[in-house]
């Protein structure tokens, strides 16, 4: 899922700034840019990224500014009085021809006016955990932009789902007629193949061979399975009413687990399509292979949805 989120923050150890963009990705990616001198939380910051994104390539672009305490030298002003002092003495001996002024820039450099910026003080417990806070804003941002592509994407999964309920009970409609088809032409061309040869046959063997058939040929359970399955996807994306308490969470309870959502539809589009192939092996009427080709494209569609769904 693309997203991008932004956060900083200011304390004693400087301003602390993170960006963080993300793009649809199958998997987990971190590309992490931060300067040398937060290289040691390198790995820290990639862990807590990766704990709270389950899925997508995340550019993460890290700053910090340091404390003006760290970052500018100071001027000894009691020794810069004292060369100022001690020129102008000097001008007055020698005289006003040879030295009009005093140059102050000149001055500065004079040994010991411009003391060298402080050592490196910080605090990198303290450090961490501001860039911590902010890695946390920075991701609770993007993330309400994630949601708003995940609210879209999840009422296009919805609207597949209907898609396919429809093409079921097509489905549910055309099975008992593809039996009644299948009897009808085996007794015509058992008649014809035994009329040539002046053979009688047994109507209790032709019912049992149409048996056999109404039984390799029920899809009943199929649609049963698959329109478990639909409300499971539903169940996932949040739907009330919709769920089985024992094998698939509330959007809320999901949330609070952090349970990655695009992973469990994942596999659920996987037992999706595996009924619905059953159910394209089995059938030989040509309608209900034309619903059964329908409803693998809405899978399919749902499948590169669900690929980049957090």
């Amino acid at each position: 899922m693309t997203g991008q989120g932004h956060a900083s923050r200011s304390s004693s150890q400087g301003i602390i700034a993170v960006e963080i963009r993300t793009v649809n990705n199958r998997g987990f990616k971190c590309i992490l840019r931060s300067p040398d001198s937060l290289s040691g939380f390198d790995s820290r910051m990639e862990g807590l990224a990766r704990s709270l994104i389950h899925r997508g390539s995340v550019s993460m672009s890290v700053s910090w500014k340091r404390p003006p305490s760290e970052s500018m030298p100071q001027i000894d002003q009691e020794l810069l009085q004292s060369y100022v002092k001690q020129l102008k003495a000097g001008r007055d001996a020698i005289g006003v021809d040879v030295m009009a002024t005093i140059d102050l820039a000149q001055v500065a450099m004079l040994p010991g006016v411009i003391a060298p910026a402080q050592s490196d003080q910080r605090d990198n417990k303290l450090l961490w955990q501001e860039i911590e806070q902010a890695v946390y804003e920075a991701i609770e941002n993007l993330n309400a932009m994630r949601d708003q592509e995940g609210s879209h994407m999840a009422e296009t999964i919805r609207a597949e789902c209907d898609t396919i309920e429809s093409h079921l009970e097509q489905i549910g409609v055309l099975a008992p007629r593809s039996v009644e088809v299948y009897q009808n032409r085996l007794e015509s061309k058992i008649k014809k193949l035994l009329a040539r040869h002046e053979v009688e046959y047994s109507k209790i063997d032709l019912l049992r061979e149409i048996q056999i058939y109404a039984d390799r040929a029920d899809v009943s359970e199929e649609i049963t399975r698959l329109t478990s399955h639909l409300k499971m996807v539903r169940g996932v994306l949040g739907d009330a009413n919709t769920a089985d308490p024992h094998t698939v969470d509330s959007g809320e309870e999901k949330a609070k687990e952090g349970e990655p959502t695009g992973r469990k539809l994942e596999f659920i589009v996987q037992e999706l399509l595996r009924e619905t192939n059953t159910i394209g092996s089995k059938a030989s009427d040509s309608e209900i292979a034309a619903f059964v080709v329908e409803i693998k494209c809405a899978i399919e569609r749902m499948r590169e949805l669900v690929l980049n769904l957090e």
